[in-house]
This record gives structure tokens, C-alpha cells and sequence, in this order.
């Protein structure tokens, strides 16, 4: 049996991704204290007794922590807790008695930090220190944003191998101050965690999770990486936020703690000695910024304790809700609880009381003439990816506290698509695309308690802007908070490892006077996923996939010369004319010239027919729902249709979900073959804008030799 029931201990502020653990036990007590850091800076270290919290210290507010880790001596009890807040380390206690100042020269913040005996691994964006008693030894700069760090334990490989987790899909090992090789993963890694703790019997076992939600074991040896196993995220859950290692079934193998960014906590044990088997579910109402397994609440019985975005713990406990034995050990459990239910009673009474008196106090000082209107600040965790599985962007908008109503804006047509875990209300009001450019105005009004809301938008390639969440809580007074996306104009393109080089390619050269940094940032402007910082060395070489389409883009770049190739005419005239215009920005004169591969227009036709063939395909059988359902009401019996009527009826709602799912899916792909057809004459130098009625009535028949025909006679 896995853990049952869940218990709240208690609630601090806001909380980063990997700020709270679980002390070691001390002495004969088995139970472990708690101990957490949030964005108001404050330590806090509790004990769990009779259900309730018990304070042990708490430190002043400060600046906010992003990282809260354990440390000591190499194969002591690791009871010494470190913070990173700002750009300073700070080291306490298990009292509290603050032992370590460390201001470091980091010129950003702090993101990610790892502790082993007297070495300090620290991470800010894109730079990597190693300090070892806090004297400076290696530095390193990343290619990409780095999310977490890590480092083999030394008493097992017998030297320090740190590993950086970036953005763009790959583990950075270090030897020093050099990379040592890369590993490439299926998606941007956000965590980090030794296997079992300890990194298993090799001491070189690494986990990694996904901001796309997947999990995998990577051995880091000397010389390569062996990759062990991999599970990707076929229900489709959030990003992986925490890892621990815990034997919380008590089978004497430790499972995989998991905790996502969606709020579900994940038990995956190992049944066969190789791959994980999810075990155990539990879904939270916010995400898991970290999670821990250990003894908190009472000796003997294990429990996985779990901290939220909004600074909420609790816990999961292997202990049983209804204990065995006579009626005077449940009377004594029900006494127990009565008192429990009673003394949270009266404390909400005060809550409530306290609540009205600072109500009417601030009404009263509001209404005076000396007042001084002060807006509530709150905090908004919001994160914005693409997805490769449907081409869809999702922004997810988490609050510290419930969310009232938020309204979303564009000034670029978008398409709004169906998230089935929103319970918002959706409506949409009417607005003038001209003069002001809006395109999209939609108020999502949240019900009571909704802390997390998650949006899908789809955008259209050459279509780019911003797209506006103006996000109102449920606090007095009234305030809103405006977050900005950009919206690019390759909105739909995703980073890949690799491209297929056999393709036929289309090829855009661009040379000038322009330097390094400037067509970086033309780049950064029209692509995703592109890291903001310019890249080291004189070029670089991104690799890129319609994550629609599935067509490529290869874009190599340096000071004066840019080069990019792609299967997909429609992608080098979107960069051509947004390339220009960036130029023309800065008064830099532009040498184009474009090299364009016949071949590739009927290789992207018969990339986009399948998907073409299948969108129509639903959509007539969508038309023929209510006629046939009608027909079954008449005669009763539906034996004399034909089976492929048949069999529309019984799969009706199936049907009608996927294509409320995607409800423009078949005008984009018009949208897209059209432009396909303008793009491929516009570098000929022709127009043939008059003869795209002909196109659409060939795109009705839906014949794939025909298009292809009617694209080269045109």
C-alpha cells in the first residue's frame, strides 16, 4: 500500500523549486524536523507533534530564497542548512545560529546550488562557480540558461564531476573549468537528482526531469554517458519540478519521489530492477516546488512530504486512518480528532475576527483625509512553452492566492483552444482588429478557490506580437498584474538536436555590415527557445523543427554572413521579410539572395496531406452527427445503415471532443498550402493571389496528385 492520507502542517510564503528538506534524525527520537525557505527570505524549522507544528527557529525576512540544501562533512549526518538569496550564501545551524556569511561575485542572482562537503557548486543564468571553502576554483560559462546543478558524490568516483542542467535539451558535464561532453535529453532539464540518493552502487547515476514533464537515468562515466532509461509523458501531465529517493512502501528498494508543476505527486518504484513503474498518484491543488521522504509526523510511519508554490507543506503518511484493535482505541482516536476539528475551529473563528477588523480598520484610514492608497502586492508563477505534441502554446498563471478573473489579450490572431482541466468560465467580447490591432479579448472568471489556470493558444507562423494576461486576485482592494508573451513570427518552430540533412533544402543567404550580437538578436526576435545571451566563439549553428508540420530549419550565423536552410519555402520568406525589416530598423543595407529548391514545395505537400486528408475526414463526420442521430431517434433501430455510418454514431462523442479540441486545425492547413503557393512564386517574381479560389476548390477534393499537379502548372 502506498501513502493514504494527507495532512496539512502548516503554510509560509511563497516558495522556489528545491527550498525545503527534511533535517536527519537526531538522537532517539526517529522523527525528522522540517525545514524550509520562501521569497520573504525567512528559514523556517519545525517538528511535527500530535498532528501540530512545532516552531524550532525562524530566521528575519530578506531577500528571497531560490535554493535551500544540506551540508557537513563528507560521511557525517548532512544537518548544516545553506541559503541562496540574491547573490550571498548563507549557512545555519540546526538551531539556527547563523555560522555562514558568503557574499559571492556573482554579479545575478543565485538560480541553482549544490553542496559536498567544503565544495560550493553555484549557478546564476548562464555562469557556473565551484568554490571550495568558499575560495574561488572554477568558473565556467553555459551555452544556455542552466536550471539546476549537481555534482558525483566524491567518496564514490573519487573526483569532482559537476553536471549543469540547461535549457537547451543537454547535461553539461564539467572537468573543472572545461566541458567534458554533452548529453542530449528529450527536453529542457529542470532538475536534477543523484539515483537512490547516492547516485547507485557506481556513484554515477543521474535523474533527470523535464520541463515537458519526462523523466530519465543517465549513467555519467569518465569518458561518455550511457543512458539507462527514459519514460516519457503519455498522460500528458506538467513539467517535473523536484526528485527524491525514498523508500516509502517499505519493500527495502527506494522509489522515485515526483513532483510536477500541474500539483500531481508520483510514486515509480522498481518492479522489474530496470524501469520505473508508476505506482501511486496524488493530485495538489498548485505546483510542487520541492519533496521530500522521510519520518515527520509520528515515529514509525513514513510519510512524503510535499511543499506548494503558495508556501503550503503537506504531508502523505503511510500511517492508517482507522487503527486496528478494540472500541477504546478508536473512542481515544476519535477524542483525539475531536479536539483537532475544535482547536482549528476556534482558530478560524480568531482568523475571521482578526480578518473584519483589519477590514473596517483599513475602510475607516482609506476614508480619512491623510490616506494613502497602498496597492497589495502579490506573486504570479507563470510559465509559457510550446508543446510538440499539438503545436499549441500553454500559459499557465498560478497565484499565491484565488484567482478572480483574468483576461487575455493579442494584438495577432490567435486561435483560444480547450484545456479539460479548466474550470474557468470563458467569454469572449468583440474588438476592432483596426486601428488598435486587437485580434483577441477573452475574460477567463475563475471559481472560488482556483489558485492555477492554464490556457492553450495556437498561433499563425508570419503572425507575430504580443499576447497580454491582465491577472486579478482575490484581494481588496481591487489589482491587476499585466504579463507580456511574445509571440514570434516562427512561433511554431521548437529546438532539436539534429535535423534530417537528406531533405531537399531551400537556402537564404543574408551578408552586410552587421556584427555578431545584431543578428543574434534578429534571431532571438523571430525564433523560440534561442538563448538570449550572444553565443561564444565567431558562430553558431541552431537547429530547429515545425513542431506542425514537422519541416526543419538549419541556421548558421556569424559576424556579416547569415546562412538558413529549411525543407519549408513559407519559413525562409517569413525570415527574409522579418530579417529585412530588423535590418532596415537599424539602417544596415542587406545583401539577400535565396537559392530555392523545387523539390521542396511537393516534399511539404505530401508532409501536409496526411494531416490535410484526416482534419477533412473528421469534419465530414462531424456534419453527419445530428443528421444521423436523428435517423436513429426516427426508426429506433440503426442496423440498416451502412457500417461506417455505424460506426460515426458510436464513436459521435469521441468525435465531437477532438474536433471542439481543434477548432480551426483544417483552416490552418488551408492557410498554410496557400501560403506554400504564394511563397513559391513570390521568389519567381509572380503573383498569383487571383488564382487562389482555383487552389481552395482543389483543396476541397482533397486529391493529393491533383494539388501537386495544380502547384506546378500554375
Amino acid at each position: 500500500a502506498g501513502p493514504v492520507n494527507g495532512s496539512v502542517f502548516r503554510q509560509v510564503g511563497v516558495t522556489a523549486q528545491k527550498t525545503m528538506r527534511l533535517l536527519p534524525a537526531s538522537g532517539r527520537k526517529a522523527t525528522q524536523k522540517v525545514v524550509v525557505g520562501d521569497q520573504d527570505g525567512v528559514v523556517t524549522c519545525f517538528g511535527i507533534k500530535k498532528g501540530e507544528a512545532v516552531p524550532v527557529f525562524k530566521t528575519l525576512p530578506g531577500q528571497k530564497i531560490s535554493r535551500l540544501e544540506l551540508g557537513g562533512a563528507l560521511n557525517t549526518p548532512q544537518e548544516k542548512i545553506f541559503v541562496a538569496t540574491g547573490s550571498e550564501v548563507r549557512g545555519f545551524t540546526k538551531r539556527g545560529k547563523q555560522f555562514l556569511s558568503f557574499e559571492t561575485n556573482l554579479t545575478e542572482s543565485i538560480k541553482a546550488m549544490h553542496i559536498s562537503g567544503a565544495d560550493l557548486f553555484l549557478c546564476a543564468s548562464y555562469i557556473y562557480n565551484h568554490y571550495c571553502d568558499c575560495k574561488d576554483q572554477h568558473y565556467y560559462l553555459s551555452g544556455d540558461k542552466i536550471n539546476d546543478v549537481l555534482c558525483l558524490p566524491v567518496d564514490k568516483v573519487n573526483c569532482i564531476t559537476p553536471v549543469l542542467a540547461c535549457q537547451d535539451r543537454v547535461l553539461r558535464v564539467l572537468q573543472g573549468s572545461d566541458l567534458l561532453y554533452e548529453v542530449q535529453v528529450p527536453g529542457p532539464p529542470t532538475v536534477l537528482a543523484l539515483n537512490n540518493g547516492n547516485g547507485g552502487d557506481s556513484g554515477e547515476e543521474i535523474v533527470y526531469g523535464t520541463s515537458d514533464g519526462k523523466l530519465g537515468l543517465i549513467q555519467i562515466t569518465g569518458s561518455k554517458p550511457i543512458s539507462k532509461w527514459e519514460i516519457g509523458n503519455e498522460k500528458k501531465r506538467g513539467g517535473i519540478l523536484c526528485i527524491d529517493s525514498f523508500d516509502i512502501l517499505g519493500d527495502g528498494v527506494k522509489e522515485l519521489l515526483v513532483g510536477r508543476d500541474d500539483g500531481v505527486l508520483e510514486i515509480y518504484n522498481f518492479e522489474s530492477a530496470d524501469d520505473p513503474v508508476l505506482r501511486y498518484d496524488h493530485a495538489l491543488s498548485e505546483s510542487i516546488a520541492s519533496i521530500q521522504g522521510g519520518c515527520v509526523g509520528k515515529d514509525g510511519y513514513d510519510e512524503i512530504l510535499a511543499s506548494t508554490y503558495s508556501g503550503w507543506l503537506t504531508g502523505l503518511t503511510t500511517e492508517p486512518v482507522h487503527r486496528e484493535g478494540g472500541s477504546g482505541e478508536e473512542l481515544k482516536l476519535s477524542q483525539e480528532m475531536q479536539s483537532k476539528i475544535s482547536s482549528l475551529r476556534n482558530e478560524l473563528e480568531h482568523l475571521q475576527m482578526k480578518v473584519l477588523q483589519e477590514r473596517e480598520k483599513y475602510q475607516q484610514s482609506s476614508q480619512s483625509s491623510t490616506a494613502v492608497s497602498s496597492v497589495p502586492t502579490f506573486s504570479v508563477n507563470d510559465k509559457f512553452t510550446l508543446n510538440k505534441d499539438d503545436a499549441s502554446y500553454s500559459l499557465i498563471l498560478e497565484v499565491q492566492t484565488a484567482i478572480d478573473n483574468v483576461l487575455v489579450q493579442s494584438d495577432v490572431p490567435i486561435d483560444l483552444l480547450d484545456v479539460d482541466k479548466n474550470s474557468a468560465v470563458v467569454s469572449f467580447s468583440s474588438c476592432d482588429s483596426e486601428p488598435n490591432s486587437n485580434f483577441l479579448l477573452a475574460t477567463y472568471r475563475c471559481q472560488a478557490n482556483t489558485m492555477r489556470l492554464e490556457l492553450k493558444v495556437r498561433s499563425i507562423e508570419g503572425q507575430y506580437g504580443t499576447l497580454q494576461a491582465y491577472v486579478t486576485p482575490r484581494i481588496q482592494p481591487k489589482t491587476c498584474q499585466v504579463h507580456q508573451y511574445q509571440i514570434k513570427p516562427l512561433s511554431l518552430h521548437q529546438r532539436t538536436h539534429s535535423i534530417d540533412h537528406d531533405r531537399p533544402m531551400n537556402t537564404l543567404t543574408l551578408k552586410g555590415q552587421f556584427s555578431f550580437a545584431e543578428i543574434h538578436s534578429w534571431v532571438v526576435f523571430s525564433l523560440p527557445e534561442v538563448p538570449e545571451k550572444t553565443p561564444a566563439g565567431d558562430s553558431i549553428t541552431f537547429y530547429f523543427q515545425n513542431t506542425f508540420l514537422g519541416t526543419q530549419l538549419e541556421s548558421t550565423y556569424r559576424k556579416g554572413e547569415g546562412c538558413f536552410k529549411s525543407d519549408n519555402i513559407s519559413t525562409i520568406s517569413i525570415l527574409k521579410d522579418v530579417l529585412s525589416k530588423e535590418a532596415t530598423k537599424r539602417k544596415i543595407n542587406l545583401n539577400i539572395s535565396y537559392d530555392i529548391n523545387e523539390e521542396s514545395v511537393r516534399h511539404t505537400l505530401k508532409l501536409i496531406h496526411p494531416k490535410l486528408e484526416y482534419q477533412q475526414l473528421l469534419a465530414k463526420k462531424v456534419h453527419l452527427i445530428d443528421a444521423l442521430r436523428e435517423l436513429q431517434v426516427h426508426e429506433g433501430n440503426v442496423d440498416f445503415l451502412l457500417p461506417e455510418y455505424r460506426s460515426i454514431l458510436e464513436e459521435a462523442d469521441q468525435l465531437l471532443e477532438e474536433y471542439k479540441r481543434q477548432p480551426a486545425h483544417l483552416e490552418r492547413l488551408y492557410g498554410m498550402i496557400t501560403d506554400l503557393f504564394i511563397d513559391k512564386f513570390k521568389f519567381k517574381g509572380t503573383n498569383v493571389k487571383t488564382k487562389v479560389p482555383l487552389l481552395l476548390e482543389i483543396l476541397d477534393g482533397c486529391d493529393q496528385d491533383g494539388l501537386i499537379s495544380f502547384f506546378e502548372a500554375a
